[in-house]
């Protein structure tokens, strides 16, 4: 008599994920700080907040994912930089509200488990952990066996931070007269990936080892890592409490539409978009795409990833003291009373 039908044979290899999370516990553990009282392999994470710290603390949760910078990760076969995007995604939420990151969970779906792959995934979310301060106590690994192309997968996260109740910012800290402080993004970051594999891969006939301007070629233009803003800003937050008002991520929507999820209905932004320099990727989607220039300013970032409402009086200092970091930053308009 033959053997019994099995998992593994119906696709689900528990053998190659428990090889998997061996693999990546030594990243997971580098990400550990203080808080964490939890070991790994739980049914959940713990972490002890410290109470001496805040008089009024309030929890932040957030979720994102990646998007379809997922699938081009995938088809690259490059996933080392992917979790510094989901990291990006989810902490950079987090401190829109003002709030201090904390810990992260992460959430992987594939369809077939190959622990060095995971490996490279995992380490990539724990380096943004690292750099975002956050720590990273749980996650889960999905093997959906005929769900995904070879080397495709999905990326989603959790994000928890913690912020002082009467800091929390918001809409309400509006004026109608803060000066607008643009963070500069290099890439794309996880948003508009569906219009950019459009334009450049199917309309242009790109190949992803191309080169799509001097210096780059398809796939590491479109997989340039996201810029994890966090540290920064809960860094301006500290130094500029009563000054910084408001802060908007810039994901999908692009500049406008998430500036207006963090000012009052009685103020407008007004955006000079002559006062940074567009990345050379979006002007090749846009060329190649035939993408109207609104269309363009709807979907992507443009070269600003996140933005800071700041008071007239401390525009200066902020920006001085992103001068002084490994961040770029410049003022690109105001707020303005309607």
């Amino acid at each position: 008599m033959s053997d019994g039908l099995t998992y593994s044979e119906s696709g689900v290899d528990i053998n190659a994920g428990e090889a998997a999370v061996e693999k990546i516990k030594g990243a997971i553990r580098s990400t550990y700080t203080k808080g964490v009282v939890s070991e790994i392999g739980g049914f959940g994470g713990a972490f002890e907040i410290d109470k001496q710290e805040y008089d009024s603390p309030v929890l932040i949760s957030t979720t994102d994912g990646v998007g379809t910078k997922a699938v081009v990760a995938g088809e690259c076969r490059q996933v080392d930089t992917i979790g510094l995007d989901l990291v990006a995604m989810c902490v950079d939420d987090l401190v829109c509200v003002g709030a201090k990151p904390l810990f992260m969970l992460d959430y992987i779906s594939i369809g077939k488990v190959d622990p060095d792959y995971i490996e490279r995934i995992v380490s990539g979310i724990a380096k943004g952990c690292k750099l975002a301060g956050a720590a990273l106590i749980g996650g889960e690994m999905a093997e959906h066996s005929g769900e995904f192309a070879p080397g495709h997968f999905d990326l989603a996260g959790f994000a928890v931070g913690i912020v002082e109740k009467e800091r929390i910012l918001g809409s309400e800290n509006i004026l109608g007269d803060e000066v607008l402080i643009g963070l500069s993004s290099p890439g794309i970051r996880s948003n508009g990936y569906t219009l950019a594999r459009k334009a450049l891969l199917s309309d242009a006939g790109l190949h992803y080892e191309d080169e799509l301007y001097p210096g780059s070629t398809v796939s590491e233009a479109l997989l340039e890592p996201s810029v994890i803003y966090a540290p920064l800003v809960t860094s301006l937050i500290a130094s500029f409490r009563q000054g910084i008002r408001s802060i908007a991520h810039v994901t999908g929507g692009g500049l406008l539409s998430n500036l207006t999820r963090v000012i009052p209905p009685n103020s407008k932004p007004i955006v000079d978009r002559d006062s940074w320099e567009v990345p050379k990727v979006f002007k090749v989607i846009q060329e190649v795409g035939h993408i109207e220039t609104e269309e363009m300013y709807r979907v992507f970032n443009m070269g600003i990833g996140m933005v800071m409402a700041v008071t007239r009086e401390i525009k200066d200092e902020v920006l001085k003291g992103i001068e002084k970091s490994e961040y770029e930053a410049q003022e690109i308009g105001h707020l303005s009373k309607i």
